[in-house]
C-alpha cells in the first residue's frame, strides 16, 4: 500500500488535497502508477505529481540519490507533464552519492553471513551521514565551494572503503 507520499491511499486521497508530501525515506521501494495504459515509477517523488493542481514535496526527511531523482523526472517531462510547475524539494534533503553505494557495498559485504539484504543503493551510509550531521544537502549544490566539499567527502568515504579488506 505504500508509505511516505507515494502509495495506493495517497493515490485515492491525493484529489482531496493541496499538497502531498515524502516526509523520510529514499529511494529503495519503487511506486508503480498506470494511467491510459502507460506506467509510471515513482522511487522519490510523490505520486501527487501526475496531478497539476497538487502540490508536491520532498521534505528534509528525505534522501536524494541525483541520478534517480533526474531520471524520474525526465520520464514525467516525455510523458507530458511539467514537474517543475508544481514540485518542491527542500534545501535540507540530503544527498546520495555515488560513494554512499561503494559504502553499503562494502559494509554489505564484510557482514558476510550475516547481511541484511541491503539494495546497496547507498541508503544507509547517506542517514549515516545526516544523522553524524556531514552528509551533503540539496541545498549545497548552489554553494560556491560544493565541489570542495563533495571531493572531502568523496575521499572520507574511499578511505573508510579502504579499511576493509575482503
Amino acid at each position: 500500500w505504500g508509505d511516505e507520499g507515494k502509495g495506493k491511499v495517497v493515490d485515492v486521497f491525493t484529489p482531496n488535497y493541496d499538497i502531498i508530501a515524502r516526509f523520510q525515506g529514499g529511494p529503495n521501494a519503487g511506486h508503480t502508477l498506470e494511467f491510459n495504459g502507460q506506467k509510471h515509477v515513482l522511487h522519490t517523488i510523490p505520486s501527487g505529481i501526475f496531478h497539476k493542481e497538487t502540490k508536491n514535496i520532498i521534505g528534509n526527511g528525505v534522501i536524494i540519490d541525483p541520478y534517480i531523482f533526474d531520471q524520474e523526472i525526465q520520464k514525467l517531462r516525455a510523458a507530458g507533464l511539467t514537474p517543475e510547475d508544481n514540485l518542491y524539494v527542500s534545501k535540507k534533503a540530503h544527498l546520495i552519492l555515488p560513494t554512499h553505494r561503494l559504502l553499503d557495498a562494502v559494509y554489505e559485504h564484510a557482514k558476510g553471513a550475516n547481511k541484511i539484504g541491503s539494495t546497496l543503493k547507498g541508503i544507509g551510509p547517506c542517514y549515516t551521514d545526516k544523522i553524524s550531521r556531514g552528509g551533503l544537502r540539496v541545498g549545497d549544490l548552489v554553494n560556491e565551494n560544493f565541489s570542495e566539499r563533495y571531493a572531502k567527502k568523496k575521499q572520507q568515504h574511499l578511505a573508510i572503503a579502504e579499511n576493509y579488506s575482503f
